[in-house]
């Protein structure tokens, strides 16, 4: 590595919050920029695609470059937006530190909540800057204490406020030289050094350098959150937060510098050089023209460009080490989530759950294939849209997370690839999960030369816990090659079960069967599986699962008893609401079948006076008469003769 030290650092927040402004200032007190740009101008570094310039959101995470003085800052700018949540996840197992950027006025949101969460999950060292300080109804003090009341690491505010509320707005930063935040620093470090703290009650003398160390050390290991100030659209606290990051953060997830280690966490296209692979070096160095092995392929392929991305420019930089990120171009069959050399022990957190399902048409039928292909390629870049298309019907399917990333997608067909897509209606997504434990069993030896024998237990697991899978079987019973096949398998038949969702929540164990030494064919197993596992599903029984969500609604007491209401016509389920001063709090889990459009009712119930915020609370069990059956798409391989002639291609 070169001398200078490298920081990746992500800039998160629930939307509006202020993310791409200051990304914006931080390169201009970097001197990276002459003219800062702004959001609502479109001319923002790091929202460069036309849409996000259109519309004025983040729906991309994007990477800029600053340096100043010993250090490099890599700067991944993320959508602040719940729709495009899979694009923050995807950036938080490259990060070595975050900001985590609250608005003055707004507070603590939904999304401020979901990312405090996953960062803690990550294990990331993480800034708090409230920002908009200008704005009236700032109130920075309020913050700090909803902070400190809601969240784990100890709290230590940095800055002084001396103006809020208007554009004459102040910061004076507190130095560990000062008597009452050196003070402040000793209390917020007790938990996680209390010799500190004892040494200081003690009178033994304890020095500001010392202390400084203890906080730099205590940061790195998330054991203390910083909360800094700013109004970033005027700049004010931008270069103070600059210097606390150079000063106090470390680019410290390497491996090793000798040992390749990268982990691919963003997929773009480009028109002339292909799929464009975004990685974070945990170790070791890649250099132009460099073959490596693709995991989720097994093929090697050579790097044949390595960019240094800087918004939407790039320039070709050769070569890439350890601790840094980079794009990889000629990487035809690289995924989201590949891992590059040794597996690393980056950390990552599911925060987006697509629990709606939407049929995309061509507009002319002739466009099909065009709409594939195009969907294909939106889909390396958000696996978690998941397309199916169902050759017997020529349907189209894709998950989404909400009606924005409908609109965004819409956008991007046209502009990128110039297709008009219709979309139908949202539909909920529900699952299933086994009731009991059972063995499925299938026996594939006719008629010949096949022979594949499968025996499997299945078992419900817990709730959020998905697929697990194992083999109690050997070698002699079942080649190993032949278990990977029926592993492979196992996953894809629990993509529909007896209800038409996908199966989760349950262990499946291989625990018999048989090869042939002359009869079995290399895909006798892909035949025999599925029977096996729809099997076991029938001796099992599922249940359905429907996906919830906890709203939190804010409003006028005198719409209490109507809010209520609609709860309870929702399903919902909920504790009583804290009334103060003529408004109300209420927190509420309810189905999201039920719950959908109550955005849009509530809005005109209260004439937009209400404040509602919605975040993801997993999957509950329901009864069929409340959930949703869907139609199997495809041959059911629980009608074994139609099966087998279709595995066979004697049937279309």
């Amino acid at each position: 590595m070169t001398g200078k030290k490298i920081i990746n650092l992500g800039i998160v927040a629930h939307v509006d919050a202020g993310k791409t402004t200051l990304t914006e200032q931080l390169l201009f007190f970097s001197g990276e920029l002459r003219k800062k740009g702004r959001v609502d101008d479109g001319t923002a570094q790091t929202d460069w695609l036309s849409v996000e310039r259109a519309r004025g959101i983040s729906v991309k995470s994007s990477s800029v470059r600053i340096s100043k003085g010993n250090c490099h800052i890599n700067i991944i700018d993320t959508p602040g937006h719940v729709d495009f949540s899979s694009e923050v996840e995807r950036s938080l197992s490259v990060l070595d530190c975050a900001v985590l950027v609250i608005s003055a006025v707004e507070g603590i949101q939904a999304q401020t909540e979901i990312l405090l969460e996953a960062l803690k999950q990550t294990k990331t060292p993480t800034i708090l800057l409230i920002n908009k300080i200008d704005r009236a109804g700032s109130d920075v003090g309020k913050i700090i204490k909803e902070i400190k009341t809601q969240f784990d690491p100890a709290v230590i505010p940095i800055d002084n406020v001396l103006k809020q509320g208007g554009r004459d707005c102040e910061i004076k930063k507190r130095e560990f030289t000062d008597k009452d935040f050196f003070e402040e620093c000793v209390l917020g470090l007790s938990d996680s050094a209390p010799a500190l703290l004892e040494d200081y009650l003690a009178g033994v003398p304890v020095s500001a350098d010392f202390l400084e160390e203890r906080f730099k050390s205590a940061l790195g290991k998330t054991q203390i959150m910083p909360v800094l100030c700013a109004c970033a659209s005027l700049g004010v606290g931008v270069e103070d937060l600059l210097e606390f990051i150079i000063r106090f953060m470390d680019g410290s997830k390497c491996l090793s510098n000798d040992e390749l280690s990268a982990i691919v966490y963003k997929i773009e296209h480009d028109k002339k050089m292909g799929k464009i692979a975004h990685v974070r070096m945990f170790g070791g160095t890649l250099k132009n023209r460099d073959s490596i092995i693709i995991p989720s392929s097994g093929e090697s392929q050579k790097v044949t460009q390595i960019r240094r991305v800087f918004g939407g420019r790039f320039t070709d930089i050769g070569e890439v080490k350890a601790g840094d990120i980079a794009a990889l171009c000629g990487l035809s069959s690289i995924k989201i989530g590949d891992v590059i050399g040794k597996h690393g022990n980056w950390s990552s957190y599911r925060m987006a759950v697509p629990f709606l399902k939407v049929q995309v048409f061509p507009r002319q039928s002739s466009e099909l294939p065009d709409l594939l292909a195009a969907l294909r390629e939106l889909c390396d870049e958000d696996p978690l849209l998941d397309m199916e298309y169902i050759s017997e019907g020529q349907e189209i399917q894709i998950n989404i997370t909400g009606a924005i990333q409908l609109e965004i997608l819409s956008s991007l067909l046209k502009e990128r690839y110039n297709l008009d897509a219709g979309f139908s209606s949202p539909s909920v997504i529900y699952k299933e999960s086994p009731q009991k434990a059972a063995v499925g069993f299938a026996a594939y030896t006719m008629p010949k030369p096949c022979w594949a024998v499968v025996r499997l237990k299945i078992e419900p697991g817990k709730r959020g816990s998905g697929l697990e899978y194992h083999s109690l079987v050997s070698n002699n019973d079942i080649l190993l090659r032949y278990q990977n096949h029926i592993k492979t398998s196992v996953q894809e038949t629990l993509k529909q079960g007896l209800y038409g969702w996908e199966v989760t929540d349950l262990k499946v164990t291989l625990i018999g069967g048989e090869h042939h030494i002359l009869h079995t064919h290399p895909l006798d197993f892909f035949v025999s599986t599925p029977m096996a596992v729809m099997n076991g599903l029938v001796n099992a029984g599922t249940t359905l699962l429907e996906p919830m969500v906890k709203i939190k609604i804010s409003a006028q007491e005198e719409f209490l008893g109507k809010i209520i209401g609609d709860l309870l016509l929702m399903r919902g389920e909920f504790e009583s609401p804290i009334v103060r001063a003529g408004t109300f709090k209420i927190e509420a889990i309810v189905p999201v079948a039920t719950s959908l459009e109550y955005p849009i009712k509530l809005r005109i119930i209260t004439s937009g006076r209400a404040v509602i915020s919605t975040r993801f609370s997993g999957y509950k069990e329901c009864s069929t008469e409340l959930g949703t059956i869907t139609k199997r798409r495809g041959f059911n391989p629980l009608d074994r003769s139609k099966w087998i002639l279709y595995k066979r291609n004697a049937l279309t």
